[in-house]
């Protein structure tokens, strides 16, 4: 039998408007004007001050008092709207006002265009160079077009065939596409068409001037590639039975190979633009924090819908079709308001937190980026510093980016563990890891330091750290292990 209860439990939901808040929270300043803009494009009742007509009349001036608009009509409450929410003119973006957010980006600066033929142009301009027959060179044109961003082909040749069958109608066999693989991988840059690694590689030195040498990479590329990789430089010498000198020169000529040929051309690659969210400026010993002008933009509410609002109040009759107009408005009205205030708390978080970052680390900025003086801090230090939870201050730190005399730097890099010295005085890790840097750019690299006398080294210096974190910070330097770091 089918029994039925009632239980109570406390359930803990976000708003829409805190939704909508976090999101635009985490979005970074080069992707919030794409945000602002689909906002404006799906709510009518939503306007950017700066696009808006000179014409309009007094209300884009902050000066006037909006309670001068209107004051002698007589308002009323109807189905719970309220005209008032909506006449405010407090919408104005007027928060920005306190801050200095005049930007460099703001001004209009000419940009050059840079003309250059992409890889894959390259390498169609080399095709249209040789004498081919039409299918031999629909077939070389499939090749380069499955051709991966590093020059790589990781297609197999029976799906080239397949795919030459399918697109082409060419019934080609694996000896012409073969063939014809072969001719492109005489293109430049060389080692362009190759499978794997090894063939690169192979490509490359076989179109160098012959040599003892040359001879000799080909010899180690070919057959013993796991041990020169390995960097097992005894094993090769005992196997080839050659001297320490004569594996450095081959070694050398292997080295200056490139691995990703078709990465050599910097048209193809894609530069991310960095947009600082703040600048910090030293004014003679004291910080100034701004907040880029780009994440305060002039929104308000529609005048129009908000006198469509005003109209409904005044009418008499009030049909179907009517109410469902006003809900419509009323909705489009409520959303504006809420972007607005969103668009308001972003801003007004953004500065709270990076002033306590700056607050925080405030001998580090003084002093030009010196990593001495970067205290120890954790996103709970800044969390109760501004009366705010971690996952806020995490949202701003992971995607924000300051901009300072020294360089420009994420949040995010800010932040760092805790080291006790032996005096009991607490550093940043990122003190260590500059030392462990430094130590090993300058050792032998015949020689290098293992991560035991690293460990030591650091616990001459004060730092008692133990062997296990010295690999741990290593490795996320992405430094290799001493054997790989190894050097003929």
């Amino acid at each position: 039998m089918l029994k039925q209860s009632l239980q109570q439990r406390l359930l803990q939901k976000l708003s829409p408007q805190q939704i909508q808040f976090i999101k635009l929270l985490q979005v970074p300043t080069v992707a919030l004007d794409a945000r602002i803009k689909e906002e404006l494009e799906e709510n009518p009742a939503l306007e950017d001050i700066s696009l808006a007509d000179m014409n309009e009349p007094q209300d884009d001036y902050p000066d006037k008092d909006p309670d001068d608009i209107n004051s002698d009509d007589s308002k009323e409450d109807y189905d719970e709207f309220n005209v008032d929410d909506y006449l405010q003119d407090d919408n104005v973006n007027d928060y920005g006002s306190k801050y200095d957010n005049n930007d460099d980006d703001d001004d209009k600066k000419e940009m050059p265009l840079v003309v250059a033929h992409t890889f894959y142009e390259n390498l169609q301009s080399q095709l249209d160079l040789l004498i081919l027959e039409d299918t031999d060179y629909l077939i070389a044109q499939q090749i380069i077009g499955s051709l991966d961003d590093d020059g790589y082909l990781r297609r197999q040749i029976a799906s080239l065939i397949d795919d030459l069958a399918f697109s082409q109608n060419i019934n080609a066999t694996e000896n012409e596409v073969e063939e014809v693989l072969k001719k492109i991988q005489n293109f430049e840059p060389a080692g362009i068409g190759a499978r794997n690694l090894q063939e690169c590689l192979l490509i490359q030195l076989k179109k160098k001037d012959e040599s003892e040498t040359v001879t000799m990479a080909i010899l180690i590329v070919q057959d013993y590639l796991d041990e020169f990789t390995k960097k097992h430089y005894d094993k090769l010498e005992k196997i080839l039975n050659i001297t320490g000198t004569q594996l450095r020169n081959a070694v050398n000529e292997i080295l200056k190979l490139n691995p990703k040929p078709g990465n050599s051309g910097s048209s193809d690659v894609k530069q991310l633009q960095i947009i600082p969210d703040f600048h910090i400026a030293n004014n003679n010993g004291f910080l100034m924090l701004t907040l880029n002008s780009k994440n305060a933009p002039e929104l308000k509410v529609s005048r129009s819908y908000q006198e469509m609002f005003q109209h409904y109040d005044k009418s008499a009759d009030k049909d179907k079709k009517l109410k469902e107009a006003v809900q419509f408005v009323k909705q489009k009205l409520d959303s504006a308001k809420w972007f607005i205030d969103a668009i308001k708390q972003r801003q007004q978080t953004l500065l709270k937190t990076m002033n306590a970052i700056m607050q925080y680390q405030y001998d580090y900025f003084l002093n030009e980026g010196n990593e001495k003086y970067l205290r120890p801090m954790i996103l709970k230090d800044i969390a109760d510093t501004i009366d705010m939870d971690i996952s806020t201050v995490s949202r701003v730190a992971n995607s924000k980016y300051v901009q300072t005399e020294f360089g420009t730097f994420l949040l995010k890099s800010f932040f760092s563990e805790a080291i006790q010295m032996e005096g009991g005085e607490e550093v940043s890790n990122k003190e260590v890891k500059k030392i462990l840097e430094e130590c090993i750019g300058n050792e032998t690299k015949r020689n290098p330091l293992a991560d035991e006398k690293l460990t030591e080294i650091l616990k001459e210096k004060g730092y008692n750290i133990a062997r296990r974190t010295v690999a741990k910070y290593r490795e996320q330097m992405g430094i290799p292990v001493a054997r790989l770091r190894k050097e003929l």
